[in-house]
């Protein structure tokens, strides 16, 4: 199931598509998430059977997702799946941001088309840390030898992602590159090892 479709569902966005690596559907009254997560984690089937449960629904093999008008688009799957085309098309749109969840599903192509038009940019270097702290909180729980309920390691996981915002937002700030999180992402993330060498007396 994508892995942007249950946050965003919890907090009350309406998906009207979703992909997979085959295809994607379009439900113009909204994804069923409940027949989605059936389709996905019970089943373990594909997105083409997505249509028996909403007879509306459209089904598209291939490529084609980023025509959908949209405000926000999560491109959260493959390298290099939303490429200048598909920023052109979603500028046209009106989109107001493309927030990665993958490594690199946005071509470099692509990422400076959509800020130089102004979008909200979040590159994947922000969802890759989220992945990161994720499997550090589940070590975390090993060491202690606890359980924590999903509603605690959400609320964990939400606090470190704030921080990691404002860390990459003062950064690009610091540079001169206020608003570019690309540049952000890549300053916060420098510094950091700086950091890290100075304290281990290496630099």
């Amino acid at each position: 199931m994508g892995c942007a479709v249950l946050p965003l569902h919890k907090s009350g966005a309406v998906i009207f598509p979703c992909s997979d690596s085959t295809g994607w559907v379009y439900d113009p009254e909204g994804i069923d998430v409940a027949a989605l997560k059936e389709i996905k984690e019970v089943k373990r089937a594909r997105l083409t059977e997505y249509k028996n449960y909403r007879p509306k629904s459209e089904y598209h093999e291939g490529r084609g997702v980023w025509r959908i008008k949209c405000d926000i688009a999560l491109p959260c799957a493959t390298q290099n799946e939303l490429d200048i085309e598909d920023a052109l098309q979603l500028v046209e749109n009106g989109v107001i941001a493309v927030c990665e969840g993958a490594n690199m599903p946005t071509t470099e192509e692509a990422t400076k088309y959509l800020q130089d038009n102004g979008v909200f940019f979040v590159p994947g270097k922000a969802a890759n840390a989220g992945g990161v702290a994720t499997s550090a909180l589940e070590m975390s729980q090993n060491s202690e030898r606890v359980s924590w309920t999903f509603e605690e390691v959400d609320s964990k996981l939400k606090k470190i992602m704030q921080d990691l915002y404002h860390n990459i937002d003062a950064a690009a700030k610091k540079y001169g590159f206020e608003g570019n999180y690309v540049a952000g992402a890549n300053l916060a993330g420098f510094e950091k090892v700086l950091e890290a060498m100075n304290a281990q007396g290496i630099v």
